[in-house]
């Protein structure tokens, strides 16, 4: 039985990570009411070796991992602005099941997930780079538990983060059917929502089968043996070429997360503290695509209590730079930082990696990840973006 003050802590740990989902399922769903006919259907699978940065794992480990995906896909029918300008890219959701490693550990994680894929080169080549980044939720993980599970201090938690990036081709075998092929990287995590929470890493290969399809053929010709064939993928057209803006803002990004401590005197996951963060962000769009951000930092961790019980020593200060990658109403950021003040054990660099949704021209909203020791989480931020100064 899970007693309600857990059942909350659960609430609260998915609560930013499905205002992303639905961000992402928002966006899918717009673009599909465009009476769009152009469908696809993915199985793919995925195999490779794991990157751990824990302690007690490893053994589990070395045998790798292997997990299969369905795709299900859908391309805008005509050039909007947004789609021409990027290649005109598919989008959809997708279904994740694998075998990480030692089920009684690990549990037999699956995933449900956005993605969006962009195509690069020549539209009448056969064979086409492609890049695919999708974003959701893991469940069904068996999370660290001290007295039935105290190997696992990789998950915390029965939910966490899916991520996962793929580079690889697409090569067309016929009329309908594709081959696609690539690296990725798959990432789970709950941002230190639930302690312990190294993460699991995963580095491998993917090859799989893309089929198109045409929803309009049931309606031209719907037989067996149709006389008259649709086409069955969008005639892709090359991406427009950036356009110049060279636009500037000024921003406020309020923002915050909850997090448990680590191990204190033995013991884990009885803490549980606010963590909030204050932006002062300058923004320089460059062209369609591409802005540039640099700002000031304020962060007030109350996780940091139990070693620095005085309440301004909770604050800490910083500045960072980064850049954001610009699509339909998206954008996906990148900063790095560094503290001005003392970095209460945190060490000097942190990584702001987030997701933005442009809701207005003056309000924003971000979901992101603030970490520490590099690219180790340190609370997921669910925030408001203010931008009430433009030129």
């Amino acid at each position: 039985m899970i007693d309600n003050k857990e059942g909350l802590m659960r609430l609260s740990l998915s609560k930013g990570v499905w205002m992303l989902f639905a961000l992402l399922f928002l966006s899918t769903g717009v673009l599909k009411a465009q009476s769009n006919k152009f469908r696809t259907i993915e199985i793919r699978g995925h195999s490779g070796s794991h990157l751990y940065g824990g302690e007690t794992l490893d053994q589990f480990l070395e045998n790798g991992y292997g997990s299969g995906e369905l795709r299900l896909g859908w391309q805008s029918e005509n050039d909007t602005i947004w789609s021409a300008k990027y290649g005109q890219p598919s989008y959809g959701v997708g279904f994740y099941s694998g075998n990480i490693g030692n089920a009684d550990i690990f549990g037999n994680p699956n995933a449900v997930f956005g993605w969006m894929t962009f195509q690069t080169g020549k539209p009448h080549r056969r064979n086409v780079f492609e890049i695919s980044p999708s974003l959701g939720l893991t469940y069904n993980l068996n999370p660290y538990n001290e007295a039935t599970n105290p190997l696992n201090d990789a998950i915390g938690s029965r939910i966490a983060v899916y991520f996962n990036l793929h580079a690889g081709f697409s090569y067309q075998l016929t009329r309908e059917l594709d081959l696609t092929y690539g690296l990725d990287l798959s990432h789970f995590s709950n941002g230190r929502t639930f302690v312990p929470n190294w993460g699991l890493n995963m580095l491998g290969l993917n090859l799989g089968l893309r089929y198109h399809y045409n929803r309009l053929q049931k309606q031209v010709d719907p037989g067996l043996y149709p006389t008259t064939v649709v086409d069955a993928r969008r005639k892709r057209t090359s991406k427009q070429p950036n356009e110049r803006i060279d636009a500037n803002n000024l921003s406020f990004y309020a923002a915050m997360g909850t997090v448990q401590n680590y191990a204190e005197d033995g013991i884990v996951g009885v803490n549980r503290y606010p963590a909030y963060s204050l932006v002062l962000d300058y923004e320089y769009r460059y062209n369609t695509m591409i802005s540039f951000l640099a700002g000031l930092d304020y962060f007030r961790d109350e996780s940091l209590k139990p070693k620095y019980p005085e309440s301004k020593d909770q604050n800490l200060w910083g500045i960072h730079a980064g850049a954001a990658f610009h699509f339909w109403r998206l954008a996906i950021l990148l900063e790095a930082g560094t503290y001005l003040s003392d970095d209460k054990g945190k060490d000097p660099l942190f990584l702001r990696p987030a997701l933005r949704f442009d809701w207005t021209k003056h309000v924003k909203l971000q979901l992101g990840l603030k970490t520490r020791r590099g690219a180790s989480a340190d609370w997921i931020e669910t925030g408001v973006v203010f931008t009430p100064f433009s030129w």
